[in-house]
């Protein structure tokens, strides 16, 4: 595949031109290796704009569809434009956001979101996606029913656009307030211009992000004509100017949660005196020095493609959500005072707590605790640690409990700043909450098929955060809490029936469900989410040794994982969810709930078979293409999976501090870390020699499965020597 990450180096001012180039690569310029349209076509749905590492902005086009693939705005497949937004989600599975729009346009146009191949249904336009350039921390395109050059770059809190107009005294700019579309709808829309170069205003929605209020600053670099609202109802406004050929017009953009004063002040902070080039040499140098903090050596341009362009895909989100001065909208609709830390929102944990945010933990303890700290607040404004928070509004996407997970995690690992019993107090709070099934839990000592829906994917996920709380509550010495939370960490047993060997749903009366069918995953009427009793009968990866216990030892429990692999890939049941991709038998890749079950193989002594499987999933489910991602991004969770992959080893059980070891993917990597660099070597890789022999820590033989957050962080050396024999080396 051609590289969409492109290096231009001719001027361009009008279509059929291409933007100039801001950064000459280096050698030691990782973020030229990232190509931002992995993952945009096929179910990936990831953002492609401009943006800056977990910054609240992300500036970049919105198209037509509204359709399930076009949940960041963009899909590969469709070269529409309906303007260009400040707010996109990336990776996700449902749409939200896209605030505050601009379009520039010449002439009169109808105003409307519009139809594809019809320009009389509104004023979006084609655009020209050869000559697109799309590069960390910049985007351009030329706009062909215009012939308008759009271009674009961020800061943390703003965005600058640059369009670059023909002649012409119909030249326009439409500030599009409604566009959100399908995915919410307005309660408050208004702008004013507050000077012939500025305006100011609010758009206050309610969709996935319910009471969703942003407010916004523009600022033009030449005056406007005339300022011209389109619509009673304030979905447009028309900023209208003469141009010359080739001229360009400046827009700086600025966003606040809080209020219009906090957007003024954001805009005065990061955008007022910002050149638009230097702050796109500036986002660039921002994303090179977040890629970088983790080095790969050996690999081919395919491979340092995937992983750095995932790398990039991780640090979309958390999107930073306080003020300059820190003060942010919390969760209960109140304006909070700076509380000593960032505060951050798109917390899409149900997918991240897996990998993502544990590997932050080893590559940003310095912004985790920020991040903790924030979920900790929500609990205190909200009731209850985070779910899928999403700008000031937890939608409650998904099952369980995760935000307990991600918490436990950071306090378990220790990382500075986080005060543990305040920590445990938001743990309690959240694990005894009735929500979400719970009061079935307490109750029945688990959620009863007839009176909880995805009762079995809930309590699953409730029990790996008992057992993550467990690991605090094991911490501090709490131990009356503690076996509270053993007990219950083992709930998912009553789903087990050991005559089928899969987990089944139970009525409240202790009845099974009569119409099993391991193949069915039914969004209808069903106990799981997003699967069925293949994967889900696996999602225990704090609990392997009772389920070994449970399926009658370790030789029958390596048997029946090999038939996950080997299995039907059928998928049986009514609305069964396309989140249910990237299969290897009833191994779904594309979805999170499978992601830890190959390194059971490691853990139940057959290391060998993680390879291979390792191998196999690495070299068919991710790939260079547009679609080179066999589900949604997650947020980050997919490449998090690619990237500790990679480095050969993954946090199968969280808040343990341990990280079970698979098989590294290349020849070395190093990783920033605490105590100065961890460097991970293979030593006699070849295509004949791709199975762990040993592996040694700093010198020494590693007799374990496992290598541990402390030994990480202190800095190091690990090394996996390599060799053809398929054995258990520890």
């Amino acid at each position: 595949m051609k590289k969409l990450v492109s290096i231009f180096v001719a001027a361009a001012m009008l279509v059929g031109c291409v933007a100039e180039s801001a950064v000459e690569p280096t050698a030691t310029d990782y973020a030229a290796k990232v190509n931002p349209k992995i993952g945009s076509g096929g179910h990936g749905h990831v953002f492609v704009g401009a943006n800056v590492p977990f910054g609240m902005t992300q500036v970049g086009p919105t198209s037509i569809s509204q359709e399930w693939d076009w949940c960041s705005g963009y899909h590969d497949s469709e070269n529409s434009v309906i303007g260009f937004s400040h707010t996109h989600l990336s990776g996700t599975g449902c749409g939200d956001l896209f605030d505050v729009t601009l379009m520039p346009v010449m002439g009169e146009v109808p105003y409307g979101r519009g139809r594809l191949g019809d320009y009389s249904t509104g004023f979006w336009s084609e655009a020209d996606r050869s000559k697109e350039i799309v590069e960390p921390g910049y985007y351009s395109v030329p706009l062909t029913r215009y012939n308008i050059l759009a271009e674009m770059t961020a800061t943390e809190r703003g965005g600058l656009h640059r369009y670059t107009f023909p002649e012409g005294e119909d030249a326009a700019i439409i500030l599009d307030l409604v566009h959100g579309g399908c995915w919410d709808r307005p309660e408050e829309l208004y702008a004013e211009a507050v000077s012939d170069t500025r305006v100011e205003g609010i758009r206050h929605t309610y969709g996935w992000a319910n009471y969703q209020k942003v407010y916004f600053v523009i600022e033009f670099s030449k005056p406007f004509t005339s300022f011209v609202p389109e619509s009673e109802d304030n979905f447009y406004y028309r900023i209208n100017f003469d141009t010359e050929a080739g001229e360009a017009i400046g827009v700086k953009v600025a966003l606040s949660s809080t209020s219009l004063d906090g957007a003024r002040l954001n805009f005065d902070a990061e955008v007022a005196n910002a050149d638009f080039d230097t702050v796109r040499k500036e986002a660039y140098a921002k994303w090179n020095e977040e890629i970088s903090k983790i080095r790969i050596y050996g690999a081919t341009a395919e491979q340092e493609e995937i992983f750095y362009t995932g790398m990039y895909h991780m640090y979309v989100a958390p999107s930073l959500f306080s003020d300059v001065d820190g003060t942010y909208r919390g969760a209960d609709q109140e304006i909070h005072a700076n509380p000593g830390h960032d505060t951050y929102t798109t917390f899409s944990l149900w997918d991240t707590y897996r990998a993502k945010l544990p590997l932050m933990t080893i590559t940003h303890p310095e912004r985790m605790d920020d991040v903790i700290n924030t979920m900790i607040d929500l609990c205190d404004e909200q009731g209850w640690l985070p779910i899928w928070h999403l700008w000031a509004w937890d939608n409650g996407c998904m099952v369980g409990s995760p935000g307990i997970i991600a918490v436990a995690d950071a306090v378990v690992k220790g990382i500075e700043g986080i005060d543990a019993e305040r920590a445990w107090k938001a743990l309690e709070t959240s694990y005894m909450h009735d929500m979400r099934g719970g009061r079935y839990r307490k109750q029945y000592g688990y959620m009863p098929n007839d009176l909880q829906a995805e009762s079995i994917a809930h309590d699953m996920e409730f029990a790996i955060a008992d057992a993550a709380a467990l690991e605090v509550a094991l911490k501090l010495g709490k131990s009356e809490e503690a076996a509270y939370l053993e007990k219950r960490s083992h709930s998912w047993t009553n789903y087990y029936d050991p005559s089928i060997g899969f987990v089944r749903g139970k009525s409240s009366t202790g009845e099974w469900r009569e119409d099993f069918n391991p193949y069915n995953a039914s969004r209808i009427a069903n106990e799981y989410c997003e699967g069925n009793a293949w994967q889900y009968t696996w999602l225990v990866p704090h609990d392997l040794e009772l389920l070994v216990e449970l399926m009658g030892g370790r030789e029958a429990t390596i048997t029946r994982l090999d038939e996950l692999f080997t299995a039907d890939t059928k998928m049986e049941g009514e609305d069964v969810t396309p989140d249910i991709s990237g299969l290897i038998g009833q191994y779904v890749h594309g979805n999170e709930p499978s992601h830890h079950i190959i390194y059971f193989y490691t853990m139940l002594g057959e290391p060998w078979k993680a390879a291979d499987r390792l191998y196999e999933v690495m070299d068919t489910m991710y790939s260079t293409e547009v679609d080179g991602l066999s589900g949604n991004e997650d947020v980050g969770q997919m490449s998090a999976w690619y990237i500790m992959t990679t480095l050969g080893f993954y946090p199968v059980e969280s808040a343990t501090k341990e990280y079970v070891l698979g098989v590294p993917m290349v020849d070395a990597a190093e990783i920033d870390v605490e105590g100065g660099i961890f460097r991970v070597e293979r030593s006699g890789y070849s295509e004949e020699n791709r199975y762990v022999q040993s592996v040694e820590l700093n010198g020494k033989a590693l007799d374990r499965y496992y290598i541990t957050h402390e030994e990480i962080v202190a800095g190091g050396k690990l090394i996996f020597n390599m060799g053809a024999e398929k054995k258990c080396w520890y």
